[in-house]
């Protein structure tokens, strides 16, 4: 059976407040893969924790107390996209991938979080994908994949339909580190997707019908992050 690894970017599941709409359709489309494949979702913190983190920033904690902050919210957002799921998914989130492969042994959607400070829920997903050997990884965000520069901000913005992951690199090479502030994706996650030539997606996570497309080998708007 495939295995599959998704990163939700905080972005698409909390923009603002938790989108309870969005969360019940991935939910469903999550129930629904795991009548074919082995499925693993990890949740990104989205504006909850960046709020969070900006407050105990402001009142001067370090950049590793603000990583731990944001990890529990993502553990949060874990945790409800968990019982939205159902029975079908881990009650409680994984905090590392050993926890993490023997829920999908006993045949469970793992729904996890952050793990370490340091690095993005895109890294965590990075890492959970070679650690289970996933056959595919998707990147789930608020834009269609990976552009030469903010599609939100440029309209001339252009999408790349594939990308080496040697270029991936390159690009965000110049991304802050800080909490709660990966763009794109963060270096790390980009390292382990090009030593361990995981096949990965970037495409926007709202669209679950082209979602479902790039998962079944059809035809679908995003990016092919190519690994020679």
């Amino acid at each position: 059976m495939r295995k599959i690894v998704i990163s939700i970017g905080g972005s698409v599941l909390v923009p603002n407040d938790i989108d309870l709409e969005y969360a019940k359709k991935i939910a469903n489309f999550a129930n629904e893969l795991h009548e074919k494949y082995q499925l693993c979702i990890v949740a990104g913190g989205g504006k909850i924790a960046r709020k969070y983190i900006e407050i105990a920033r402001n009142f001067g904690a370090s950049e590793i107390f603000c990583d731990l902050i944001g990890i529990e919210a993502t553990r949060l957002n874990a945790r409800l996209l968990s019982a939205i799921i159902g029975k079908n998914a881990n009650i409680e989130p994984p905090r590392d991938f050993v926890a993490a492969l023997k829920a999908l042994n006993f045949g469970k959607i793992v729904v996890m979080g952050g793990t370490h400070p340091g690095h993005s829920t895109d890294a965590v997903s990075a890492l959970l994908a070679e650690y289970i050997n996933a056959d595919l990884l998707i990147n789930a965000t608020d834009v269609d994949g990976i552009y030469d520069k903010d599609p939100r901000k440029y309209k001339d913005a252009i999408l790349y339909e594939r990308l080496s992951v040697e270029q991936l690199v390159d690009m965000i090479k110049s991304q802050s580190i800080g909490a709660g502030k990966y763009k794109l994706i963060d270096i790390l996650a980009a390292k382990i997707i090009q030593r361990s030539k995981i096949k990965t997606i970037f495409l926007n996570g709202r669209n679950i019908e082209n979602m479902r497309n790039a998962i079944q080998g059809k035809e679908f708007v995003g990016t092919i992050v190519e690994n020679k």
